[in-house]
């Protein structure tokens, strides 16, 4: 089996792979302060949960891009799971030519989701990624990673409201019935909700225009499904982007066999 970490901002993403079938996948909030043995013991009660020992791991994945979390889940695959894991980073085998100023500067999470799309389509693609950031990355036809965009993300931005506009409240995110807001909380769910789909609509749009094709917009991350329903760019969700891309990256990366 083999064991893949997502590491964000705001979560953490864990899946078990047997071949090619995502058995389980668990998501828990991103804590930088978590020790070792905490982690572990997560790790383990999600385990015996569903039955898996963790000596049936027999490789492990990680992206990552809070870099004081890296070497705590290093140590973490090696003390629990007796095995040394695979980090995306520089070095690693990707199969995809990386055209940034500084490939370096590219987010981990970025590059699993653009290698993921790409494996699946074979087609030019956008990647959307509604994560705490919100990311659009634009893959050509050959698989290249050319670069994208950058937005502030959903949770972000409502939160924003709440801690700098005193009269605000804490809100839901969600797609209201009207876009002209009767109320306070239907004038911020709107603004955030039909916002996004215009920033999404949008800014594919303009990535179509500079490149001059079509490429097929596939999204992920937490607010994926519900920004989707009202969207006209969006063609297709798969909020499991990034374990699929991680699944990938660990076989290109497995020494070959004589």
């Amino acid at each position: 089996m083999l064991f893949v970490i997502d590491v964000g901002n705001t979560h953490t993403v864990c899946g078990v792979f047997a071949k090619e079938e995502l058995l389980h996948h668990w998501r828990v909030v991103t804590e930088p302060e978590r020790t070792v043995d905490e982690f572990g013991l997560l790790l383990g009660n999600f385990f015996t949960f569903h039955g898996i020992k963790p000596k049936e791991i027999k490789g492990l994945i990680i992206s990552c891009v809070v870099p004081p979390m890296l070497p705590i889940l290093e140590e973490v695959a090696e003390k629990y799971f007796h095995t040394k894991p695979l980090v995306v980073g520089p070095g690693i085998k990707t199969g995809m030519p990386i055209f940034y100023d500084n490939p370096t500067e590219v987010g981990a999470d970025r590059i699993v989701n653009a290698v993921a799309a790409y494996e699946h389509y074979h087609h030019e693609l956008i990647v959307v990624d509604f994560g705490t950031a919100t990311t659009f990355d634009y893959i050509t036809a050959k698989g290249e990673y050319m670069g994208g965009a950058i937005a502030p993300g959903i949770g972000i931005s409502m939160e924003g409201l709440f801690q700098r506009a005193s009269k605000l409240p804490r809100v839901e995110v969600l797609q209201p019935k009207e876009v002209i807001g009767k109320n306070t909380i239907h004038a911020m769910q709107s603004g955030i909700f039909f916002g996004y789909v215009g920033l999404v609509d949008e800014m594919v749009r303009r990535m179509r225009e500079e490149t001059r094709s079509d490429p097929k917009v596939v999204a992920t991350g937490g607010w994926a499904r519900l920004i989707a329903s009202e969207s006209t760019a969006i063609h297709e969700v798969d909020e499991l982007l990034t374990l699929k891309g991680l699944k990938i990256i660990y076989q290109r990366n497995l020494p070959r066999k004589k």
